[in-house]
């Protein structure tokens, strides 16, 4: 058996470049920069940040390519692919890149428009529960009386 899977978390290190294939399917492309952190023997902190190259294809490029920006938090899953290509001057190029099956947006930063925590109206310190919330009873279980 054989698993070629990635699955990363990560921020966007440049905005989406969306383009079409000459068959009119969507293609976008950007990068993800994620993160490592642990300390040596010293008891230092070390961190190691590393790139990786995203494409996704289809109505995913879409959405992607409208919704995320530099800096927009991302879940990508998917297969590793090296593409190999020449160029003019014949020299042999390498590019290894996560062909994304899926793509989840994270929480957006609390710059964006719309997205930032409303203060609470003064005079209340709770907020209501919601309308469809399930009162739980306050009485114990005891184990034994569970049948099975």
């Amino acid at each position: 058996m054989y698993l070629n899977r990635a699955i990363i978390i990560g921020n966007l290190t440049r905005d989406p470049e969306l383009r079409s294939l000459p068959s009119g399917v969507q293609v976008a492309s950007f990068g993800v920069a994620t993160n490592r952190v642990w300390k040596d023997k010293d008891g230092s902190k070390k961190e190691d940040v590393q790139f990786h190259n995203i494409v996704v294809f289809g109505r995913q490029a879409e959405t992607t390519a409208q919704y995320l920006r530099k800096g927009s938090s991302v879940l990508v899953e998917g297969r590793m692919q090296t593409r190999s290509w020449e160029s003019p001057d014949g020299k042999k190029n390498y590019r290894t890149e996560i062909v994304a099956d899926r793509i989840q947006f994270g929480p957006r930063s609390s710059g964006v428009a719309g997205t930032a925590p409303q203060p609470a109206p003064k005079g209340e310190d709770q907020p209501a529960p919601p309308a469809d919330a399930i009162d739980y009873p306050e009485e114990t279980i005891n184990a034994d009386d569970i049948p099975f």
